[in-house]
C-alpha cells in the first residue's frame, strides 16, 4: 500500500537517518511494537523506558509510511470543534480532551528536549478562520465555548487578521497553544537513542502471520522467523483498519506542497499555524528551514496509487487557495507529494484494547491530531499494562 508519493519533503530534506537490519532469527520479547512512525517511536520508548523488553519492527525502512508524509501541525484542536464533540461524548469528555492535546504539546516539548533531539519543534499559536459567511456564526459559538472553559482564545476580526498576517480572509480564532515539529526526524532520533541502549528494531520485516494465544503473542514474519512476545502494540495507523471486521475510520489521501525557503511572509507567519472550517480544510505552517508548507484537498483514499496527473491537479487547486488568502505572496513550490490518513467520526483515535485480539494493544492516532494523540498513548500503554484506568480510554475506546 502506498502511503505517500515519492517527493515527500521530509524524506528528501533529511534522508534515511538510520537503518537496521532485518529479522533473521527468533526472538523473545515483553512487548513487540508493530510499526516505526512517530506513533511507535513514542510507545517504544515509553516502553523501553518503563523497563520491558521491546521490539520494534516494520515492513519498510523507519518512519517511511505516513510518518514521511505528515505536515506535522501540532494542534489541541481537534477536527471536531469542541461544541460538536460536547454534543457526541458529553461536554466533559470534550473538554477533556481538547485540554489533553495542550497537555501533549507540553509533553513533547519536555521529552525533546530532554532527550537532546532537535526536531525543528517550534511553539506556535493556531489561527482557524472561516471559511465562508455562513460558518461565520458556528466558529464564534466555537470560540464562546471554548473561552467560557477558560481556554487560551482570541476572536479576531478580518481588519485584525489582515493587519497581522496579511491575509485576506474572513474572522477567526487564534489559539495560544500549538507547535509544529519534524515528525520523521523525531521518530528517527527516538528509535536511534533506544536502539543504542538496548532495544531491538529491525526494519524490512513484513510480517505473515500472527497467533493470538492466551499468555502470548507469536509473530511469524515473511521469512519465517518467530517473534515470541507476551503483548504486542500495534503503531500502524490506518492500515490496521482491515484486521477489523467492523468499519471504525475512512481514508483519505491529502495533498501536500511546501515552497521555496526564503518565502515573502515567513516573518509574519512563522509562529502560525493556519486552517480554516471548510470539508476537507486548508492547513499551512512554516518549517524550521524557512518554507511555507501548505495542505489539503482531501479526496477518498484509493489502494492504487494517487497518479502525478491527480497530484498536480489538487496541488494547482491549493496554490490557488494560498494566494487568494494571501494577495502579496508568490507562492513557489519546492516538493509537493500525497499521504494517505484515516478519520474518525468524533475526531478522536482509538487506543486501547480490542476482545478480538488478546494480549494487543491498538495505539492509533488517527486524524488530523496523530501525534498528540500518539503522545498520549505513551501513557494510556503504561495505564492498560499495569491495569490502571484512565478517562480518555474510555473516549478512545473500541465500539463507542
Amino acid at each position: 500500500m502506498e502511503l505517500r508519493s515519492p517527493e515527500s519533503f521530509w524524506l528528501l530534506k533529511n534522508g534515511i537517518l538510520y537503518s537496521y537490519p532485518s529479522l533473521q532469527e527468533n526472538v523473545e520479547c515483553d512487548i513487540t511494537v508493530i510499526g516505526s512512525g512517530i506513533t511507535g517511536a513514542l510507545i517504544s520508548h515509553t516502553l523501553h523506558r518503563a523497563g520491558y523488553r521491546t521490539v520494534v519492527i516494520d515492513k519498510r525502512d523507519v518512519a517511511n509510511g505516513s510518518t514521511s508524509a505528515t505536515t506535522s501541525m501540532l494542534q489541541y484542536e481537534i477536527d471536531v470543534p469542541m461544541h460538536k464533540l460536547a454534543d457526541m461524548i458529553g461536554e466533559e469528555g470534550a473538554v477533556t480532551c481538547y485540554r489533553e492535546g495542550i497537555t501533549s504539546i507540553e509533553v513533547l516539548d519536555l521529552l525533546l528536549k530532554k532527550e537532546k533531539i532537535d526536531a525543528g519543534f517550534e511553539r506556535k499559536k493556531s489561527l482557524q478562520v472561516a471559511h465562508s459567511e455562513k460558518s461565520i456564526s458556528d466558529l464564534e459559538r466555537e470560540y464562546q465555548y471554548r473561552k467560557s472553559h477558560g481556554f487560551n482564545v482570541e476572536w479576531l476580526t478580518t481588519k485584525q487578521i489582515r493587519e497581522r498576517y496579511h491575509m485576506e480572509t474572513l474572522p477567526g480564532i487564534l489559539s495560544d497553544e500549538g507547535a509544529s515539529i519534524d515528525a520523521f526526524r523525531a521518530a528517527h532520533e527516538l528509535i536511534n537513542r533506544n536502539h543504542h541502549s538496548g532495544m531491538q528494531v529491525y526494519d524490512h520485516t513484513p510480517i505473515k502471520e500472527i497467533q493470538y494465544e492466551p499468555d502470548h503473542v507469536k509473530i511469524i514474519t515473511d521469512d519465517g522467523f518467530q517473534i515470541h512476545s507476551k503483548r504486542v502494540v500495534f503503531c500502524t495507523g490506518f492500515e490496521t483498519l482491515r484486521m477489523f471486521r467492523k468499519k471504525y475510520a475512512d481514508v483519505i489521501s491529502t495533498f501536500a506542497c511546501v515552497s521555496e525557503q526564503s518565502f515573502g511572509l515567513y516573518p509574519q507567519l512563522k509562529d502560525l499555524l493556519i486552517w480554516d472550517t471548510d470539508d476537507p480544510y486548508i492547513y499551512m505552517r512554516t518549517t524550521d528551514d524557512g518554507r511555507l508548507l501548505a495542505g489539503g484537498e482531501d479526496i477518498p483514499f484509493k489502494y492504487n496509487r494517487v497518479t502525478e496527473k491527480m497530484k498536480n491537479r489538487k496541488i494547482d487547486r491549493l496554490i490557488k487557495k494560498i494566494e487568494k488568502l494571501f494577495p502579496s505572496l508568490t507562492f513557489i513550490e519546492d516538493y509537493t507529494w500525497a499521504g494517505a490518513f484515516g478519520v474518525t467520526k468524533d475526531g478522536l483515535p482509538f487506543i486501547g484494547e480490542h476482545p478480538d485480539f488478546p494480549n494487543a494493544i491498538f495505539v492509533l492516532g488517527l486524524g488530523g491530531n496523530g501525534i498528540t494523540f500518539s503522545v498520549q498513548g505513551m501513557d494510556l500503554v503504561l495505564k492498560i499494562l499495569a491495569g490502571e484506568d484512565d478517562p480518555l480510554l474510555h473516549y478512545y475506546r473500541f465500539d463507542r
